[in-house]
């Protein structure tokens, strides 16, 4: 019987920088899930222009839109990186899974708790549009960046201190890990120091000998300017 990732075909519209979208780059690569891609240039404003934000309201990335490959006929398309990260949980049984069995009820409530550290209280202070709003009123957005970074890792960190085991929850990757390898590449970008956090930095260090987040972090994307493409992350 075929698989769901020969019968589906999964588009992203990404931006090298969103770590948002690294969030599903790095799920799919872990997934087995090959994707195509279209860039929505996020400094010169396409998120907002009407063919983008007639297929995602909220005009952000990433978007994902699912096809079925015989027919054609889209599927699904869905915004906001989370969601789509439980769509591909449960849209792809038969690929890798980032959630904890089913009956582990209790490890999958860290894993979704871990997840809304990164996705409510750290991304939504640190985007790009409210940190361009924070230096129009005159404050140090690289400051109020770290800040807001700094505190969402401490809580991560003391919440993983019960938790993790090799990454934030148990031996095995998880939705945590994928939401947390951006969120650092993203404050280190700020000049964010690791070094208050160790349980973070560990987990980090060994999430970065994987592949799949080496190839979703935003130094590695098509359209990643030259300047900054490495493999030295």
């Amino acid at each position: 019987m075929p698989s769901t990732t020969d019968t589906t075909a999964a588009h992203l519209h990404s931006y090298f920088r969103s770590s948002c979208s690294a969030r599903v780059r790095t799920a799919c690569h872990l997934k087995g899930i090959p994707l195509t891609y279209s860039y929505v240039d996020l400094l010169q404003g396409e998120h907002r222009q009407a063919s983008y934000t007639a297929l995602n309201p909220s005009g952000s990335v990433p978007t994902l839109t699912l096809t079925d490959r015989a027919s054609g006929t889209a599927i699904i398309t869905l915004g906001q990186s989370v969601a789509i990260l439980e769509l591909l949980e449960e849209y792809f049984p038969d690929t890798p899974a980032l959630l904890p069995a089913r009956d582990d009820v209790l490890a999958r409530a860290r894993v979704r708790q871990l997840v809304n550290v990164l996705a409510a209280d750290v991304q939504p202070l640190t985007n790009m549009a409210v940190l361009l709003r924070v230096q129009a009123l005159g404050a140090d957005h690289a400051a109020w960046a770290r800040d807001v970074m700094a505190r969402g890792f401490a809580a991560y960190e003391k919440l993983a201190e019960g938790c993790a085991g090799r990454y934030s929850v148990g031996d095995c990757v998880t939705l945590a890990d994928v939401m947390l390898a951006p969120a650092v590449e993203a404050a280190k970008r700020w000049g964010l120091s690791l070094d208050e956090w160790p349980v973070l930095e560990r987990v980090y260090g060994e999430l970065m000998q994987i592949e799949a987040f080496r190839k979703g972090s935003w130094r590695e994307q098509e359209d990643t300017p030259l300047e900054f493409r490495t493999a030295a992350l």
